[in-house]
């Protein structure tokens, strides 16, 4: 039996899904993302049952900018082998790029912040004319909230212009209306195989930008949460989680949203814009680290679902 391939580079972040294929006895191998080969002239498919890609665009920030684009290659290989990948090229694809995110947002009718597209600092000015303040200025390629700076006033940008803008490593960033959340909290919708798992509400630590569920301390009453995702020095961040529904709206645009991206596991973010009373999307998380002690906080283990999921797909495949 063929086993399933876990593409990863993240030390941490999968610790809980290997340990729960192990616990079933499911056949696994582990390959780093970050030191890897194949060959693109061999005719044979690749000796797994699938691929579950977990490379994260995040990678550079630990050294390893060589995942990002390398990993599109291979995991197009494997499409064209007919390895059956969860999270593929077309998904990936919208990982490593922000700027096709807002415009997959725009495709589907759905509401996203006010958003223009630079590939040079000097554009950062104009394009943030007809936009309201404060704004964001955000790397094409991020990852764990890396690559955002906010900016109060047009002279903040002005001046971080001039003393020399990063706009990430592609050279490509977001400018875009920052709104005011209501009641200070942002809405992450987890879905497995495009169909809705859960969602909670998460209430983002001051000035920053990294929401990953999995680095959550707290449920919204105060209780302590285990970090089975997380380095074990990790420290810890003042997050606070609970579990959420989301009206059925917000469920059937999610859906819609995994469905055109081709996205098998994931998390969709949103804000609820406390000037208008509005949802806005704002970002896709192929790479979807599931929320710290599922158990307490939505009353099942996500990693569990997610096993079941994998050993479908390939069941499938054979």
């Amino acid at each position: 039996m063929l086993p399933i391939a876990i593409y990863y580079e993240h030390p941490d972040w999968f610790r809980p899904l290997l340990t729960e294929l192990a616990r079933r006895g499911v056949a696994y191998v582990e390959l780093d993302a970050a030191v890897h080969r194949f060959d693109p002239q061999d005719p044979a498919p690749p000796p797994y049952a699938a691929v579950f890609n977990r490379a994260s665009p995040s990678a550079y920030l630990r050294g390893r900018p060589q995942v990002i684009h390398y990993t599109q290659a291979w995991l197009r290989h494997l499409e064209r082998r007919g390895v059956p990948v969860i999270n593929g090229s077309a998904t990936y694809a919208l990982e490593i790029s922000k700027a096709d995110q807002i415009g997959l947002l725009q495709t589907l009718g759905l509401r996203a912040p006010r958003t223009r597209i630079i590939n040079h600092a000097s554009q950062a000015l104009a394009a943030a004319e007809d936009l309201r303040y404060p704004v964001l200025v955000k790397a094409n390629v991020g990852g764990s909230g890396a690559g955002i700076t906010r900016f109060e006033t047009a002279r903040d940008l002005e001046e971080a212009v001039s003393s020399g803008l990063d706009l990430g490593i592609d050279h490509t960033a977001l400018v875009q209306e920052c709104a005011p959340l209501r009641d200070g909290k942002i809405h992450r919708v987890e879905l497995l195989g495009r169909r809705f798992l859960y969602a909670i509400e998460v209430y983002p630590p001051g000035g920053s930008f990294n929401l990953c569920p999995a680095d959550a301390c707290q449920t919204s009453d105060g209780r302590e949460l285990q970090r089975s995702a997380c380095a074990l020095d990790a420290p810890k961040n003042g997050m606070r989680v609970a579990a959420f529904a989301p009206p059925a709206s917000i469920v059937a645009a999610c859906e819609a949203i995994a469905v055109a991206a081709e996205l098998d596991v994931g998390g969709i973010e949103y804000l609820i814009d406390d000037r208008d009373g509005e949802p806005y999307f704002y970002d896709i998380n192929a790479l979807s680290n599931f929320v710290a002690d599922g158990p307490n906080v939505i009353g099942f283990d996500p990693f569990a679902r997610l096993v079941d999921y994998l050993q479908a797909r390939m069941d499938r495949g054979r």
